[in-house]
C-alpha cells in the first residue's frame, strides 16, 4: 500500500463529534404475514409502551417494540424480577430489524454468500436483577423483537425502558426548509432522503449503517452531492478525500473502500469506475468550498486516476474488457460493462479537464482534452451502433440501459441526440435494466441534464415513491419494484434498508426543483 502519512493525519484531525439524542419505544406491535404488504409482511399495534411495562415476561415469552422511525445507536435497557428472588441468570435474545421480515423470519434460514454476523441479534446473560444495561455494539433499527429465553420457574422479568441513543455527525440545523407550494410526496421524499442520508453520517459516510458500514468512493459521491443541499458537512467530506488520497494500492490506484478501526486502512478491493471517481469527487467538494488549498494537494492523486483509467483502453481507444478487472456500474450478474466504463472515464476526465483550468495547469490540460477526444471518438466508431441507434457493449454487442446513461452523462454525443438517446431508451427499452438506486440516481440525473425535467420527477416519484408506499423509513439498498425480494447476496435478511446510495432525491429536489 501507498501512505502518505501526512494526509491520513489530516483527515484523522477532521473526525466529527457525533450528536445524540434519546428515542424511546413508541409501540408494542405484532408482525404479521400479509401478501399485500412489502415483502410479504406487515405490522399492527398491539399494546401501548405504558401497558407494557406493567407486563412480566417468563420464559418462552417475547415481544416487539417499534421505535417509530428508523435509528442508528446504542441500546439501553432497565429489566428487574418480578416474583421470587431469581435463582438463576436470566438468558435474553434481541434481534434488531430496519425492516418487519428480520423480525419474522428467523436468521437461521439465511443461506447468503455475505457473512450472517451481518445479521444484528444479542444474545445475553444476566446475572444479577435488577440490572440497567448499555449494549456496546452500535445497530441500525426500527424494530426489536426480545425473547425470553430462559429464566427459572421461580421468576418473570419485566421492563421499565428499551431506549436508544441515536447517533450522527449530520447537523439537521443546517437543513432549509422546502417551499410550501411543492407536492407533498417531493416534500415527503425529500425528509425520508435526508433521513437516509443523515443516518449514513457517522464518523465517514457511511455506505450502510448495518452493512458495510464503512466508506465506499461509489457511495460517498452521492451522498456528498446531496450534502452540499442539505446539512453542508464540508469537513466529512474532506476527511473522506484525504482518507482516500492518504491510502491507495500498490500501483497508486484510489482504493474502493476504507476500514476506519482498529486505525484508518484501505482495502484491497480495486473498481475501475470507483477509482476515477475520486476525480469526480474533488471537483464537486472544490465547486461547493472553493477550497483551493485541498485541491492544490490532491490533483495529483485525482491526475493519477485519469491515467491509469487511460491505460486500461487498447489501441483503438477502448476500455479492455477483459478478466483482469472489476467495474461496479450496477448489481446485475448479466451486465456487461465495458461501455459504461468507457464513459465513465470520459465523464471524469471532463470533471479533470475543469479542475485542470481551474488550477492554470496548461500542459495537463492538454493531455487531458486529447485524451478526451480520443476515447471519444473511439466511442462513436467502435461502440455506437448506428442502425440500433444505442452504445453496444462487450465482444456480444450488449444494449442495456447502464450503458446509454452513463454514455449520456459523458456526453459523447451532441445535446440534441443525447436527449434523443434517452428517448429511445425508454420506447425500446432494452432488457438489460436497473436494480439499485444508484443506477436510477444517474438515469435522473442524465434526464435533469438533457432537459427532460418532467421525465425525471415522474422517475423519481415512480421509483422512490414506490418505496415510500412499501413503507420506507430510510430509503433502500436495492429496490425492484417487479422483486421486492430481490438481493444480490442471496437473502433480503441482509440487504441495507439505509443506503447512502439512495439518498439523492433530496439533490435532485434542492437543486433542480428549487
Amino acid at each position: 500500500m501507498l501512505i502518505n502519512q501526512q494526509m491520513v493525519e489530516k483527515a484523522e484531525k477532521l473526525i466529527p463529534s457525533l450528536q445524540s439524542n434519546e428515542v424511546e419505544v413508541q409501540h408494542i406491535i405484532e408482525v404479521i404475514a400479509d401478501d399485500a404488504a412489502f415483502q410479504g409482511w406487515s405490522t399492527k399495534q398491539f399494546m401501548k409502551p405504558q401497558e407494557w411495562k406493567k407486563q412480566s415476561y417468563g420464559k418462552g415469552d417475547s415481544f416487539i417494540v417499534d421505535f417509530g422511525d428508523h435509528y442508528v445507536g446504542y441500546v439501553e435497557l432497565a429489566i428487574r424480577s418480578v416474583g421470587s428472588p431469581p435463582d438463576a441468570p436470566l438468558k435474553l435474545k434481541l434481534t434488531f430489524g430496519e425492516m418487519p421480515c428480520e423480525i419474522a423470519e428467523p436468521f437461521e434460514s439465511y443461506d447468503g454468500w455475505l457473512s450472517s454476523s451481518w445479521l444484528q441479534e444479542e444474545l445475553m446473560f444476566v446475572d444479577v436483577l435488577p440490572a440497567e444495561i448499555k449494549l456496546p455494539r452500535r445497530y441500525c433499527f426500527r424494530y426489536i423483537k426480545v425473547e425470553v429465553l430462559d429464566t427459572s420457574v421461580k421468576y418473570k422479568v419485566a421492563f421499565d425502558y428499551i431506549n436508544c441513543k441515536a447517533v450522527t455527525s449530520g447537523d439537521m440545523s443546517k437543513v432549509t426548509a422546502l417551499p410550501s407550494n411543492l407536492p407533498y410526496d417531493i416534500v415527503e421524499m425529500d425528509r425520508i432522503a435526508i433521513k437516509t442520508l443523515q443516518n449514513c453520517m457517522q464518523t465517514v459516510f457511511e455506505d450502510g449503517p448495518k452493512r458495510d458500514r464503512r466508506l465506499w468512493i461509489g457511495d460517498l459521491r452521492l451522498q456528498a452531492q446531496a450534502n452540499y443541499y442539505t446539512i453542508q458537512n464540508y469537513d466529512l467530506v474532506k476527511r473522506c478525500l484525504y482518507l482516500f488520497g492518504g491510502m491507495r494500492l500498490e500501483d497508486g490506484t484510489v482504493g474502493a473502500c476504507v476500514f476506519e478501526k482498529p486505525y484508518a486502512h484501505v482495502d484491497d478491493t480495486k473498481l475501475f469506475d470507483y477509482a476515477l471517481f475520486f476525480v469526480a469527487v474533488l471537483h464537486d467538494y472544490y465547486k461547493a468550498t472553493q477550497d483551493m488549498d485541498t485541491l492544490q494537494e490532491l490533483w495529483p492523486i485525482a491526475l493519477e486516476q485519469l491515467e491509469i483509467g487511460l491505460s486500461r483502453l487498447d489501441v483503438r481507444g477502448i476500455v479492455t474488457d477483459d478478466s483482469t478487472w472489476w467495474c461496479f456500474t450496477d448489481w446485475h450478474d448479466e451486465l456487461n460493462k465495458q461501455a459504461s466504463a468507457q464513459a465513465v472515464l470520459i465523464y471524469c476526465l471532463k470533471h479533470g479537464r475543469e479542475l485542470a483550468i481551474i488550477l492554470g495547469q496548461e500542459e495537463q490540460l492538454k493531455y487531458i482534452t486529447e485524451n478526451i477526444e480520443f476515447a471519444s471518438n473511439a466511442s462513436m466508431k467502435y461502440l455506437w451502433d448506428e442502425k440500433a441507434g444505442f452504445f453496444v457493449s462487450g465482444e456480444e454487442r450488449q444494449i442495456s440501459w447502464a450503458s446509454q446513461i452513463w454514455m449520456a452523462l459523458a456526453e459523447v454525443l451532441p445535446s440534441t441526440h443525447n436527449s434523443l438517446l434517452l428517448t429511445r431508451l425508454f420506447e425500446d427499452s432494452p432488457s438489460i435494466g436497473m436494480t439499485t438506486p444508484y443506477m436510477y440516481h444517474h438515469l435522473i440525473e442524465a434526464l435533469f441534464l438533457v432537459g427532460n425535467k418532467e421525465q425525471a420527477i415522474a422517475e423519481m416519484q415512480a421509483y422512490w415513491g414506490a418505496m415510500m408506499q412499501d413503507g420506507a423509513n430510510t430509503f433502500w439498498e436495492l429496490y425492484n419494484p417487479k422483486d421486492k425480494k430481490l438481493s444480490p447476496y442471496g437473502s433480503n435478511l441482509i440487504n441495507s434498508y439505509c443506503h447512502a446510495w439512495s439518498c439523492t432525491p433530496t439533490y435532485f429536489i434542492r437543486k433542480y426543483l428549487i
